[in-house]
């Protein structure tokens, strides 16, 4: 049993954020309201809202693609709680980046619903079911995220260009997701 006031070995709970601060990467310690952390907690949603659209899911949809901007999404967050000084450091590690093929296969998703035409007329009003509005949630996500990472710019954060487009894309895949699940 851990003595009171202490987390016991291996805790979740490691206290060393009571005081508001948190950790980037490679422990540098920052405010939890730093723009960084922020951009974080915007990706870190989208993930959740992603999977909550996962789990409405018609059975037997396939869950792949949403699975695998899951996935890069981890990927994303490491690349953006990499504090400025250590981003030589991060480029050159093994952690996985989003890349061009990513970018590419979100591109080519897009393509493909679009060339299915999906109906929508106007903007969306989302609540046709369950999976549409999940995956609106999702894309509305995305939109946050997107403003979160690009504003670390004004921060002297250094974002490649691709992240953005990448978030674009993403939110982009979701909208059209979103209005393929309201026909059916």
């Amino acid at each position: 049993m851990a003595e009171a006031g202490k987390a016991p070995a291996r805790s979740i709970a490691t206290r060393t954020g009571d005081d508001g601060s948190t950790s980037l990467l490679y422990g540098q310690r920052v405010p939890k309201h730093h723009p960084q952390i922020e951009a974080v907690g915007a990706l870190d949603e989208l993930n959740a809202a992603l999977g909550f659209a996962k789990a409405t899911q018609p059975a037997g949809a396939d869950r792949a693609e949403l699975e695998r901007i899951q996935q890069e999404l981890v990927a994303f967050m490491g690349e953006i709680a990499c504090a400025e000084a250590d981003a030589g450091r991060y480029a050159a590690s093994k952690f996985s980046q989003i890349d061009a093929a990513a970018l590419a296969r979100l591109d080519a998703a897009v393509a493909a619903i679009e060339a299915r035409q999906p109906k929508f007329d106007g903007w969306a009003t989302p609540g046709a079911n369950l999976h549409a509005a999940a995956l609106e949630l999702a894309r509305t996500a995305a939109r946050r995220a997107e403003r979160r990472v690009s504003g670390l710019a004004a921060g002297g954060k250094t974002v490649r260009p691709l992240l953005l487009q990448y978030l674009n894309r993403a939110s982009d895949l979701l909208w059209l997701l979103a209005r393929e699940a309201e026909s059916r």
